[in-house]
């Protein structure tokens, strides 16, 4: 087999780095066709390697004109232009697309890649915060995709329609669109490049809608998808990065520091789209758990890149005692912010309006909130709403109604294993009782969202939480806060949670405590403590006896409907902003 042969097998098998060097061998035995060309292009550019991959793309658009394929050429320039919007050239962007467009009007017969063209203006309506501009792009570059056969326009464009929809606030549609442009991934229809812009896009709209479970469930699969080929770089960073939110989320703390550094890695080799949210989500652990300094150094890093790392860094300085500060810098960040991740802001506005006694502005923005959950039924969406109008009743002296709330936010916040949301709801519900006079209540609340906190490493939080319990007058040393184990065995014996029942089923599957976290997005020490818990509970002594009974109350999952994932590493162009 030829040099050449070699090379295009590699392509065809996802082995980027081989592709890479196969082709550049064969380069050197004579001049490579245009279409080969073209795929070492791709090959270097998922490798890391933006700037050589262009020039490359570009010798394969010069080669497509002298052999007189007009619409292949008019297809390179069209990515030549969106790869260098990513590399932050947008002259030499422009260039190349109206180089693309020039080629394509002076076409005599229809291009078949003729709606690459609308992407980029779709994308530029999107950045700008113009949906309704955006969703008329991207219809166009969908329906002359499906029209004129090509599958990667098509899919960009149901894709971005998706984004603008959710965008104007049809969430369910939106989310549907997206749904459909992932069947053209997942059966392999589209180009390698589209195929990641795809998978990264869709998981960064997932968390701005507000649904995990989708998050969940993409994030898995473009895990699988970067396994699937070898030494990936380009998209793999920002896998890495939702990661770190996911993992945030769910209380693995030490393992969203790990995902968010190996992100800044990956961006640092080529994935530049991971750097934000890899300083972002790392400036987010730093800042929960009370170290300040790197907290701000990171969140400066994801600065850099040209977008506001909100609504961390105003948060960091209302945990610094700023409130004033905070205020602002939140104000400034939403007034200039897109309809999508405006929205992401609201509760962190509620939380620094009230600290900073703006009531009005703080009711406002929970009414906004409570509007949105009418148009998204999210179980996120509903307990940031009810957790926030909580503490706005609790400052306009109605705890009782405050209470009835937070107590359905820390209902949801327990179904969707968010333990340090969970807590600080039951710091809240501490206030609340101490405001009624039920301080027995208080007290078991406070201890609760003690534990949580202790076991976190969630220092202000739970500094916070010291400061506002009352001191009896006699009191000598505080007792220490529990320790984790301390928290498992306190649940005592009880009906399973959500979160241990699904633990159960996973244990019943075969899988290890590692797998059951990776597939939770939860360290292994809780998934540890979950076990200890269900023992307890059900009486059980090993987890064959678990599996015994997931078996007989009909909880146990059957083998073929489940797939673990590994981790080997760790939109849409994907605007980078903050997720708080």
């Amino acid at each position: 087999m030829s040099t050449l042969a070699h090379s295009r097998e590699a392509y065809a098998e996802r082995r980027w780095t081989d592709a890479v060097g196969q082709y550049t061998a064969a380069n050197h035995d004579a001049e490579l066709p245009a279409s080969d060309l073209e795929q070492l292009a791709t090959s270097v550019i998922l490798t890391g390697r933006g700037s050589d991959g262009v020039d490359i793309l570009a010798r394969a658009h010069l080669k497509y004109l002298a052999d007189g394929d007009y619409s292949a050429a008019a297809r390179c320039a069209v990515w030549t232009g969106m790869n260098l919007i990513l590399l932050g050239e947008p002259a030499r962007s422009a260039g190349w697309l109206a180089r693309a467009h020039r080629i394509v009007d002076d076409l005599p017969e229809p291009c078949p890649f003729e709606g690459l063209l609308s992407i980029p203006a779709g994308l530029g309506a999107l950045y700008q915060g113009d949906g309704a501009t955006a969703a008329e792009a991207f219809t166009r570059a969908a329906e002359l995709g499906r029209a004129r056969g090509d599958a990667d326009s098509a899919a960009l464009g149901t894709l971005g329609l998706g984004q603008a929809k959710i965008m104007l606030g049809e969430f369910d549609g939106g989310l549907a669109l997206l749904d459909e442009a992932m069947v053209a991934v997942t059966v392999g229809e589209i180009s390698p490049i589209p195929a990641g812009i795809i998978y990264c896009a869709m998981i960064e709209t997932c968390h701005l809608a507000f649904d995990l479970r989708r998050a969940h469930e993409w994030t898995r699969a473009l895990d699988r998808w970067c396994d699937a080929q070898q030494n990936v770089v380009a998209f793999s960073g920002q896998c890495q990065m939702h990661r770190a939110e996911l993992y945030r989320l769910h209380g693995a703390w030490t393992e969203a520091i790990d995902a968010a550094k190996t992100a800044q890695d990956l961006a640092f080799h080529g994935d530049h789209m991971a750097t934000y949210g890899g300083f972002y989500e790392q400036g987010e652990i730093h800042r929960l758990r009370g170290d300040f300094d790197a907290a701000e150094a990171s969140y400066l890093h994801a600065q850099e890149t040209g977008f506001p790392p909100q609504p961390g860094l105003a948060l960091l300085r209302l945990a610094q005692g700023r409130p004033d500060q905070a205020q602002s810098l939140l104000r400034q960040a939403m007034d200039d912010a897109a309809p999508d991740y405006r929205r992401g802001m609201l509760a962190a506005r509620v939380e620094i309006e009230v600290a900073a006694g703006d009531a009005l502005t703080a009711r406002t923005a929970v009414e906004e909130l409570a509007s949105l959950c009418a148009s998204i039924d999210r179980p996120m969406l509903h307990a940031l709403a009810e957790q926030s109008e909580a503490s706005v009743l609790f400052h306009e002296g109605d705890p009782a109604a405050a209470l009835i709330l937070v107590r359905r936010a820390w209902s949801r916040w327990l179904s969707l294993n968010a333990p340090f949301e969970a807590a600080r709801c039951r710091a809240l519900m501490a206030g609340l009782y101490t405001a009624l006079g039920d301080e027995e209540s208080a007290r078991l609340e406070r201890e609760a969202a003690r534990a949580v906190f202790y076991e976190l490493g969630a220092a202000p939080a739970l500094s916070e939480l010291e400061q506002s319990a009352p001191v009896a007058p006699d009191a000598r040393i505080a007792p220490a806060p529990p320790t984790g184990n301390d928290v498992g065995h306190a649940a005592g014996a009880g009906p399973l949670t959500a979160r241990e029942t699904e633990v159960v089923r996973l244990v019943s599957a075969g899988l290890s405590n590692r797998n059951i976290a990776a597939e939770l997005f939860i360290s292994e020490k809780t998934v540890a403590r979950h076990l200890s818990n269900i023992f307890t509970k059900l009486g059980l002594p090993s987890r064959a006896a678990v599996t015994a009974y997931a078996y007989q109350h009909g909880l146990a999952r059957p083998p073929s409907l489940h797939k673990i994932t590994h981790f080997p590493h760790a939109g849409f162009l994907p605007r980078q902003t903050g997720n708080g």
